[in-house]
């Protein structure tokens, strides 16, 4: 017998056959009540016919708790916004990257490198830079680089200041990157996709359990050819590998050991100038490229290791220890189109400056954590607890000098021999060391049926340093909590408050440059003498799981405020943390199904960004910050026509931005649509085809400080063969 899914119903069950079961165990219950006797079921026996059930089981975009151990409760009824992307919508954007993820987020904008500021992923969430707050399953992935997706199970941005939860920096919050893991299961799977621009990709992901021996292993591997849509000579090429095995996934005590290694050698984009005339991104052809295609090139690598160890003590009490060490590698040259003045831009000439960088990261880390649940004055407590010691490494070498080029504007020509190279001395620039010891605790106190209290405590004993000659250092103590009361008027409701707390110590992001100004987290100035720059926040938010708990409907409003923020004194030229920053915001948020074929994710995020007090002469006081998009709005939507037709589409709009602090160059806001349709060939087989930018929209993504702004891509078109065995 062949049942249809009824929505509402879990694992395909059918009205009719709950209904049966239902009336049955009532019939049971019910006589013997009637002759006065305590129901017992065992008196009753109903047997009931075998039927087989056959139905389909809808994916979901929607995610009932975090990864992280530190957030003690589900995501409902956590004082706090998080935004979770899974894989399955990972899968539906057809998105391949971490930059290509966060471009769908609001109140997510990205920034741009470029040689004292290195190039690779660096977001902006909630009005406040978070290159540095990117973690892989919990612990700091500080080394600047660009991340791929082949890996990951989810993307988790927790929003607003979380000093507590991740340690120093996070004052617009924090990302974490959940990779796969080994499972209890067998399975081959993968894809293959080519589409316009040359693209190939290749993805590999099969799991292999041996019950007897309680060991799974698990191995993903991905290779990745491109050119970048709407651009000339630029391009993409990298490949990795990530086994994972896990003995003991059924036994009280769980080994997983696993590498990460990820590849990439591309030809580096740097976008159009900025008009010294128009103060916008100069008009002229999207495809312009501006570099040298003989001469520029990243190469980036990156070796992660893990070894995590995990007992079960009892129901209630877990032991976990992980153990990291990570290295990566970033090595370019490539030109940066500027224009030295606005003579040269109107003789239709723009410059090519010469920038490069070769940097190696090096992190150790080893992370304890012991969570669970207990009892204590009749309240149950949900808590976790940790020590975590690290210590990390950036070493910027001199590896090339070069020279500075000229570009027609208009009809640049990228294959030019203009150009020299020449071998830096290869000495080291600076090589900063970061040590950190960090103790913390979280508990969900559940006060009554309907009330909770969420606290969390972190301390840092921070110390970073140059160890080149006459190198500058600084070290801090950092005490951070967050603290957040939950009320839940029905099971499935809940309404916060919350505050929380971050620092901001002086070396935080060695890695930013002198453009970056006073308020980079560097060791430049004479930062290294200055206490941590302290943040704060207010949110008021309710979360609801509606439609069954299929839909989840979250809001907020929100103010962080950094009252003594790095800025330069007006009258000594030094940097003082004199500065004042707000940012006031609102957000809204759908994740789930509507139905059992239709399935949404989107948001909307408002931000007034205001730097309040901005030093210097106090020309930029009450500018809107830098980057920062006021309106920012997503949504993703899916519908399944039938059991084998899948259609979906999506939209994403961010404002008009600032580039520079006087706010005096933008960036126009634009709209970017998408559509993907899927088709299910098999239970073994189901193709996808995504088109980007629909509208073949210019789209400029991000910048650096004005002088330039990167071209996000044009239109493409990518079909997909998934594969499962």
């Amino acid at each position: 017998m062949s049942l249809k899914h009824t929505a509402g119903l879990p694992n395909s069950i059918s009205a009719r056959s709950a209904l049966g079961l239902a009336i049955a165990s009532w019939s049971s219950l019910g006589l013997a009540a009637t002759a006065g006797e305590e129901p017992k079921q065992q008196e009753s026996t109903v047997e009931l016919e075998a039927l087989d059930i056959i139905g389909t089981q809808h994916d979901t975009y929607k995610v009932d708790h975090a990864s992280s151990t530190k957030f003690t409760s589900p995501l409902r009824e956590t004082p706090k916004s998080i935004t979770i992307i899974n894989e399955e919508l990972i899968k539906d954007r057809g998105a391949a990257s971490l930059t290509e993820v966060l471009r769908t987020v609001p109140g997510v904008t990205l920034g741009a490198g470029e040689g004292g500021t290195p190039l690779g992923d660096r977001p902006f969430i909630r009005g406040f830079e978070a290159s540095t707050d990117i973690h892989v399953d919990g612990l700091r992935d500080l080394g600047r680089a660009s991340h791929e997706a082949f890996n990951l199970e989810s993307v988790e941005i927790v929003k607003g200041p979380g000093s507590a939860y991740t340690g120093r920096g996070s004052t617009g919050g924090s990302i974490n990157l959940v990779t796969k893991k080994a499972q209890v299961d067998s399975f081959v799977a993968g894809s293959v996709t080519m589409g316009t621009d040359s693209l190939w990709r290749t993805t590999v992901d099969t799991n292999h359990y041996l019950q007897e021996q309680d060991i799974a292993f698990r191995l993903n591997a991905m290779k990745h050819e491109a050119d970048t849509p709407g651009r000339d000579v630029a391009e993409v090429s990298r490949w990795g590998i990530a086994p994972t095995i896990t003995w003991g996934l059924s036994g009280p005590t769980r080994v997983t050991a696993s590498y990460y290694h990820l590849k990439s050698d591309d030809i580096p984009d740097q976008g159009h100038p900025v008009s010294l005339i128009t103060m916008k991104p100069v008009d002229v052809d999207r495809e312009n490229f501006y570099g040298r295609a003989n001469r520029d090139f990243r190469e980036t690598s990156a070796e992660i290791t893990t070894l995590a160890v995990e007992h079960d003590f009892s129901d209630t009490l877990t032991l976990r220890n992980t153990l990291r060490h990570a290295d990566t590698m970033q090595d370019y040259i490539m030109g940066r189109p500027v224009f030295a003045n606005v003579a040269q831009e109107q003789n239709g000439l723009v410059g090519n400056a010469f920038r490069s960088r070769y940097v190696e990261n090096t992190s150790l880390i080893n992370q304890t954590d012991l969570f669970g649940e207990f009892e204590l004055g009749g309240m149950k407590h949900s808590f976790a607890s940790g020590l975590e010691l690290s210590r990390e490494t950036i070493e910027n070498k001199n590896k090339y000098t070069g020279n500075n080029t000229t570009n027609d504007l208009q009809n640049p020509n990228p294959h030019a021999d203009d150009w020299t190279v020449s071998r830096g001395d290869g000495q080291t620039a600076s090589k900063f060391q970061t040590d950190v010891v960090s103790v913390y605790a979280f508990d969900t106190i559940s006060l009554h049926e309907q009330w909770d209290l969420n606290l969390g405590l972190r301390y840092d004993d921070y110390e970073v340093k140059d160890r080149v000659p006459n190198g500058a250092k600084s070290s801090s103590n950092l005490w951070n909590y967050q603290a957040g009361i939950v009320f839940k008027p029905l099971p499935y409701g809940s309404i916060y408050l919350s505050y929380g707390t971050s620092s901001n110590p002086s070396g935080e992001n060695t890695q930013s440059g002198g453009a970056d100004g006073a308020g980079a987290g560097n060791l430049l100035n004479g930062k290294d003498g200055l206490d941590p720059e302290k943040s704060r926040s207010l949110e008021l938010g309710t979360k609801w799981d509606l439609l069954n708990q299929q839909l989840s409907l979250t809001a907020a409003v929100f103010r962080t405020e950094k009252t003594n923020a790095r800025v330069t004194d007006p009258v000594t030229g030094d940097i003082v943390l004199d500065g004042d920053q707000k940012v006031t915001g609102i957000e809204l948020g759908a994740t789930g199904r509507l139905t059992d074929a239709w399935s949404v994710w989107g948001g909307y995020t408002y931000l007034d960004a205001e730097v309040v007090k901005a030093g210097g002469n106090g020309a930029n006081d009450g500018n809107q910050a830098k980057f920062i998009a006021p309106h920012s709005f997503s949504l993703w939507t899916t519908y399944a026509l039938t059991d084998r037709w899948t259609v979906g589409a999506g939209a994403n709009y961010m404002d008009e931005r600032y580039m520079n602090d006087a706010n005096t160059i933008t960036v126009d806001d634009y709209w970017r649509y998408d559509a993907m349709v899927g088709y299910k060939v098999n239970e073994n087989l189901d193709l996808q085809l995504n088109v980007l930018n629909l509208t073949d929209e210019t789209i400029y993504d991000a910048s650096h400080v004005g002088l330039f702004a990167v071209v996000a891509p044009g239109r493409s078109a990518e079909l997909t063969a998934n594969f499962r065995f």
